[in-house]
């Protein structure tokens, strides 16, 4: 290989003879520097790429990680007011409970039951056989939400409560309807039995005579009331009794109250048991303010003393 060296004026002429060696190393120089250059050039950008993309991943990083704050945030807020909203229902719930047995406990008084028939304080016995496969799988699963648990005990014992207290209440309601057309009590709010039933001195001419009822004293104006839930069946004058009002009770019974100075029950009027229906007074055959209250069954005259006796349950 010959390298020629011509100057400007073209009048020397130099010629170089390379040998094989310093033909390799001409070649390699004269490639290699081109591709080394390129090589740099790609580097650089290679570099410049990476480092664009490794600022946008720790950029990307940053904005999930505020994201992931900000639901974390959320999250605790929201389990915060959805702890602020179960202590808040567990506070009515147990203050419901409480009014549940209180009322239970004095609805029981009031029946008269007996002690341990409705224990609003304990949970009642309850059980049965597992119906199905798919029970008995449930029945062994546990259960980890402790909060949710207590719930559920909390709701059965409200309907457990609410269930005996329905049944309280029918029985009570049976009770008083039975109650209200059984003829039992006094006719009387206040006042005191001044003659009974039988033979008695008549105050009038001192002779024995048979006393067909028996007579409550009291003060003038003094309420007479209902022994029983009736109808009207006499309200007005009437020979011996004065002014006098009559009810027709269920079992064929009738009561009758006389002497008032005032009847307040009309005429076919439906009564309730315990109704004022009169104002005691004298009028009539009567030494002084008294009702004369008389009962009647099957239409015969009879003792009322067992019907005022009578305890009503």
């Amino acid at each position: 290989m010959k390298i020629i060296f011509i100057s400007n004026n073209a009048e020397k002429v130099r010629t170089i003879r390379l040998n094989s060696w310093a033909k390799y190393f001409f070649s390699i120089l004269l490639l290699g520097a081109p591709l080394a250059a390129g090589t740099m050039l790609g580097i650089k950008v290679a570099d410049g790429r990476w480092q664009l993309l490794f600022d946008n991943s720790i950029a990307e990083m940053q904005h999930q990680i505020m994201v992931q704050k900000e639901e974390i945030t959320a999250g605790r807020d929201e389990a915060q007011n959805s702890l602020a909203a179960m202590t808040l229902k567990l506070a009515k719930l147990r203050s419901r409970l409480v009014r549940l047995d209180a009322l239970g406990e004095r609805l029981t008084e009031i029946a008269g039951l007996n002690h341990g028939e409705f224990d609003f304080s304990s949970t009642p016995g309850l059980g049965g056989p597992i119906s199905s496969p798919i029970a008995r799988i449930a029945e062994q699963v546990e259960v980890q939400d402790k909060v949710s648990v207590m719930f559920a005990k909390l709701d059965d014992s409200i309907s457990i409560r609410e269930s005996h207290l329905e049944i309280l209440k029918e029985m009570l309601s049976d009770d008083r309807s039975r109650n209200e057309y059984l003829v039992a009590g006094r006719p009387v709010t206040k006042g005191w039995m001044s003659s009974k039933y039988g033979m008695r001195i008549d105050p009038f001419h001192g002779r024995n005579q048979w006393h067909a009822g028996v007579d409550f004293a009291g003060i003038e104006g003094d309420d007479i009331v209902a022994v029983a839930s009736g109808v009207v069946t006499w309200s007005g004058e009437r020979s011996g009794y004065g002014l006098m009002v009559e009810l027709n009770h269920s079992n064929d019974l009738v009561t009758r109250y006389g002497h008032n100075s005032e009847n307040v029950a009309e005429l076919g009027s439906v009564v309730k048991k315990g109704d004022v229906i009169a104002r005691m007074g004298s009028s009539g055959r009567s030494t002084g303010p008294h009702v004369h209250f008389e009962v009647f069954k099957n239409g015969r005259n009879v003792d009322p003393a067992s019907y005022i006796r009578h305890n009503i349950r």
